[in-house]
């Protein structure tokens, strides 16, 4: 009984989180139509749907929370498994060949960026005495992408939900002003829509945020920004893959114990992201060999967000707000230095590999 009980809570919470999803869906589609013509209407257009998501789940988290459903219900928020399935459907959008056609330079901005951003990220925190997975989370999210990095890093170094949910609070925080803060600058630096675009991409921490940001100044940007951006998504199974390695080999091996065996980091390793890489592979290949490949691939990008979406209000349902005491003061000035950093070095990267660069046409 207590077992037809558990499985019933737990259907009840997924129904949550598709309720919640939905009404995502809805405020993301008529929320500008309802902002159009007044003073409102530029920020409306920009909002994307991990902002909704989130924010209607840290409420839901309330309402049960105060209710006392919410503890009963959360076998049903499963955000591990809703954002690791629309991360698979993910790489089905990202065409290598594209990437290295049209963009050379956006890989050679990823590598370094991401190298660099990662480093220091990586330093600060140690510096400043945070716990390992969490500065694994940080530093994966802030060089790379943001809340998927941080779960492929999760998966890698096995965190907790609650240093998951932070890591993903503090990308959605810094990237929202940057929507706006980052073509303003641009035009205030004078930069072409191409530098622009490739700063865009490689500085702001979610997909979402980057395509809002980058249509600000027009298509040439969006299409930059968006290529440089899949570009260091691309690169989330790298980096999951020498996480994976350095803290079965370093961080959690005690000293004199054996080296890990093949099947322990099997073990630990994200295994979507080998889902993710495949993806990609298909992806490629079916766009460019089935007649009506590009509208099956815009069908699994809905699918894509309607997953990532879930995701979104599951993390806002599964936020603990002890974890946010737990951690104190220390992870915001970690994200924070660290995207100073980002900004920095992704502007020097951008002018630098970008200058000169025209799109194809």
């Amino acid at each position: 009984m207590s077992r037809v009980s558990g499985r019933t809570l737990a259907a009840a919470g997924v129904a949550v989180a598709v309720v919640l999803g939905a009404l995502t869906r809805l405020l993301e589609q008529q929320v500008p139509e309802w902002a159009e013509g007044g003073p409102f209407e530029r920020v409306a257009g920009s909002i994307e749907f991990p902002v909704y998501a989130i924010a209607l789940g840290l409420l839901g988290n309330l309402i049960l929370s105060r209710t006392g459903w919410r503890d009963r219900l959360s076998g049903g928020f499963r955000t591990e498994f809703f954002i690791k399935t629309g991360l698979v459907l993910l790489g089905a959008s990202i065409n290598l060949t594209v990437l290295v056609t049209a963009a050379g330079p956006a890989i050679l901005q990823g590598l370094l960026l991401i190298s660099i951003v990662f480093a220091f990220s990586w330093w600060i925190g140690g510096k400043l005495g945070l716990d390992e997975k969490l500065r694994a989370l940080l530093s994966a999210a802030v060089s790379i992408c943001g809340v998927s990095a941080a779960i492929a890093a999760a998966g890698a170094v096995q965190a907790k939900r609650e240093q998951l949910a932070y890591a993903a609070s503090l990308v959605i925080v810094f990237a929202l002003p940057s929507i706006f803060l980052l073509p303003w600058l641009a035009g205030v630096f004078g930069l072409s829509d191409v530098v622009a675009g490739a700063w865009i991409g490689g500085n702001i921490d979610t997909t979402a945020a980057v395509a809002a940001s980058g249509a600000i100044l027009g298509d040439e940007a969006l299409q930059i920004a968006t290529i440089v951006k899949t570009t260091q998504n691309a690169l989330i199974g790298f980096v999951a893959v020498a996480l994976t390695a350095y803290f079965a080999l370093r961080v959690e091996r005690k000293p004199g114990a054996a080296r890990p065996s093949v099947r322990e980091f099997w073990e630990r390793f994200p295994k979507f992201v080998l889902g993710f890489i495949a993806a990609s592979v298909i992806g490629t290949l079916w766009v460019r060999f089935a007649a009506d490949g590009k509208a099956d691939i815009a069908v699994i990008n809905d699918l894509r967000t309607w997953f990532l979406i879930f995701a979104f209000v599951s993390i806002g349902l599964e936020f603990s707000a002890k974890g946010l005491r737990d951690a104190g003061w220390r992870p915001i000035a970690v994200f924070g230095s660290a995207t100073v950093v980002n900004i920095v070095v992704a502007l020097g990267l951008a002018t630098i590999l970008f200058g000169n660069f025209e799109l194809p046409s």
